[in-house]
């Protein structure tokens, strides 16, 4: 009776559920998309209105893979969305020699870029060691909990040291194209594919390896883009799409 008692009087208050303080601020990350149909379901970042960059893992299939901008709610419709098919998909290669973990992904129709829905600049510099910055993903932030999450979830963690990565991870791995960030105390858990990184307004990474679910005192891996400017401006340009009408598929 006295759980009960305390639980009305929870809930009389406001305070009953508690509020999920790794939700994300409704919609403000607008370049965060989330990508699903075609056998992926995962996060990306809008770069540009025609593209959109994810993970090596997380390959669409064109015409099959939708798009989904402009999304804090997965479990309905909100209004602000738009659902575009996937065109192209070009895949980072070679993967194994040396690593890499980029996909970059052509829209069939450009996004319609608003409040909602805005590219996130390349980044201009690499991720410095102690910089705070956020990922966002369609995660759980749980340990050992691995079910997508309804809505974009926010974390906030720091850049860890590569030698940090180094001393806590095989060493075959290549550490020249991946940036390390969260630590013990910090909120360093997001499952998810390819959740998104963005460092003083800039894309810095996209997830790579997610150890910090593991083990909190583990730095998660992620993709560091700023080594991939130069070759995500090359692609952008060559597979530069021939007209800017919107197809039908598009909603």
């Amino acid at each position: 009776m006295y759980l009960l008692l305390l639980a009305a009087t929870f809930v009389l208050a406001g305070a009953y559920p508690l509020e999920d303080l790794k939700e994300c601020q409704p919609h403000s990350r607008p370049w965060h998309v989330r990508l699903h149909g075609g056998g992926v379901s995962c996060s990306g970042a809008l770069i540009d209105e025609w593209w959109i960059v994810t993970s090596f893992q997380c390959a669409p299939t064109s015409y099959q893979t939708v798009v989904s901008l402009g999304e804090h709610d997965s479990s309905v419709e909100e209004g602000t969305e738009q659902h575009i098919l996937v065109s192209d998909v070009i895949q980072h290669s070679p993967y194994r020699s040396p690593l890499h973990s980029l996909t970059m992904v052509r829209l069939s129709a450009p996004a319609r870029l608003n409040q909602y829905v805005k590219p996130i600049p390349l980044p201009t510099r690499c991720p410095k060691t102690g910089e705070i910055c956020s990922i966002s993903g369609w995660g759980s932030t749980e340990p050992n909990q691995y079910y997508p999450s309804w809505h974009l979830k926010c974390l906030t963690v720091p850049v860890v040291d590569d030698m940090v990565c180094l001393n806590t991870f095989p060493p075959y791995l290549f550490w020249g194209v991946m940036v390390c960030a969260g630590q013990a105390n910090t909120d360093n858990c997001l499952t998810g594919s390819s959740n998104v990184m963005v460092c003083a307004g800039e894309l810095q990474g996209l997830t790579w390896f997610n150890h910090g679910c593991e083990d909190p005192a583990h730095p998660t891996v992620y993709t560091k883009m700023c080594e991939y400017t130069h070759w995500i401006n090359e692609m952008m340009a060559i597979y530069s799409p021939e007209t800017t009408t919107a197809f039908p598929w598009t909603t």
